[in-house]
């Protein structure tokens, strides 16, 4: 059994239902990677989830919610006083903003105990996080976490990080840049999208992202620029790129580069090529972005 282990926050989302309604559902980056990945892998993955919840009805909904879709708990700490942060969904053609309310949250403490974060690592054969892993917690917590990680690398562990900029949550930019480039570091495989690296480190084209990667020592990078497909570098080897599989019509493109990392992941615990596996997962994010909202149920999928 391959374990993979996925460490962030999962959050309340909000999601227009119509007629002034609104839908509640649960999500976050990487617990939609979790989400997807278990959705999509093979019996023989295990899907771990690690963060920080309170004691409060809505983390024991979303405690019950994981556990409903085959994802594993046991890593979760509970915080007394503090509860899960909250996001609703805007919606414009199919492009999505965000509204949140996370000051609060408990997730902001996952990375308090560094014990705990090396017991589920080393518990697990594949681990993944995020910028906004990153941007959520206090800057020695981040320390704590990346030092984890490098540890984990350093053992042999398959360490993905998506840098997944959001720069709202950040206090400063440089510090953006800086802890981004320290993830990076601590990993072994980069899923980036290109905008964000366009945007926020004037990365020319994708050449130039993936030589800044591959310069810092990663392994591999898979870098994601939506309808023009996934770029695949190797360090030695030839990049290879796999286009983006067709959508009919964009609903919603909230949790596609998610799904995308989590059916990736899957793959490559299945034993897949990386372009196969890269291949599949772009065939999923084609079919969540055809629906509206971050998890999308499995009989909607193209699996």
């Amino acid at each position: 059994m391959v374990h993979l282990l996925s460490i962030g926050e999962c959050m309340v989302e909000l999601g227009q239902a119509g007629n002034g309604l609104l839908r509640q559902s649960f999500a976050g980056d990487t617990f939609n990677l979790a989400y997807y990945a278990g959705l999509c892998g093979d019996p023989g993955l295990r899907v771990s989830y690690l963060t920080a919840l309170g004691t409060d009805r809505l983390s024991q909904d979303m405690l019950a919610f994981m556990a409903e879709h085959g994802i594993h708990t046991g890593f979760i700490t509970r915080i007394e006083g503090r509860m899960p942060g909250l996001y609703m969904i805007h919606l414009d053609k199919g492009e999505r903003s965000f509204s949140y309310w996370r000051s609060t949250s408990a997730a902001r403490l996952l990375a308090q105990d560094g014990d705990h974060l090396r017991r589920a690592m080393e518990a697990a054969d594949i681990i993944a996080f995020s910028g906004i892993t990153l941007a959520i917690l206090p800057p020695d917590d981040v320390e704590t976490l990346l030092s984890e990680m490098r540890r984990a690398k350093a053992a042999g562990k398959l360490v993905a990080f998506d840098p997944n900029i959001r720069p709202r949550l950040w206090d400063d930019a440089e510090r953006m840049r800086r802890v981004i480039t320290d993830g990076a570091r601590a990993a072994n495989l980069l899923l980036p999208s290109f905008d964000d690296e366009a945007t926020h480190f004037g990365d020319a084209d994708i050449a130039a992202t993936q030589a800044r990667y591959l310069g810092l020592g990663v392994e591999r990078v898979v870098i994601k620029d939506g309808a023009k497909g996934v770029t695949i570098a190797q360090a030695g080897r030839e990049t290879v790129h796999v286009p983006a599989h067709p959508v009919a019509e964009v609903v919603d493109t909230t949790s596609a580069g998610d799904s995308f990392n989590g059916v990736f992941l899957a793959g490559l615990a299945s034993g897949a090529s990386v372009e196969d596996a890269a291949a599949h997962a772009a065939k999923i994010a084609a079919s969540v972005i055809g629906h509206p909202g971050a998890l999308i149920p499995r009989e909607a999928l193209a699996i």
